[in-house]
């Protein structure tokens, strides 16, 4: 009996077709569940890559301001200081006035910038009232629920 089961262990070659079958329902399961997740890193990358642009032009909006004395106007008065826009567009950038009728200086971080940009090849305008600060501590989903709104 012994010889008649090792016999028959050693004469199985490759898998049967009910094996190879549940390999792919396994590999089809774990596909079902992976792909929209990945999907949704990517489209939050996205949105996180126009978040990094947005804090960019303010950064750059603040440098022009301390070192020219002026208001930045556009993205073109920037380009000294932004070697690239990213998916950024076309840019109006202008000082938050506050509830009393002042104007907020530019060391608050208090710059608003109107902003057209390109994502996933649509263009979609923003404008971003917050500081850098505040920008630095949004999420790419809080960010992306901020253009949608």
């Amino acid at each position: 009996m012994k010889k008649y089961l090792q016999k028959k262990l050693n004469n199985e070659k490759g898998m049967t077709l009910i094996e190879l079958l549940a390999v792919i329902v396994i590999i089809a399961i774990i596909a079902a569940i992976a792909i929209p997740a990945i999907g949704n890193i990517i489209e939050n990358s996205r949105y996180g890559a126009v978040k990094s642009d947005f804090q960019n032009a303010l950064a750059a909006a603040n440098l022009y301001i301390a070192e020219e004395g002026t208001d930045p106007t556009d993205l073109d008065s920037l380009s000294e200081y932004i070697e690239d826009a990213g998916s950024l567009i076309d840019v109006t950038i202008s000082r938050v006035t506050t509830a009393a009728g002042d104007t907020a200086g530019a060391d608050e971080g208090s710059l608003e910038i109107l902003g057209s940009f390109d994502l996933n090849g649509t263009t979609e305008s923003l404008t971003v009232a917050q500081t850098n600060a505040e920008l630095s501590e949004m999420s790419a989903a809080e960010f992306k629920d901020l253009i949608q709104n």
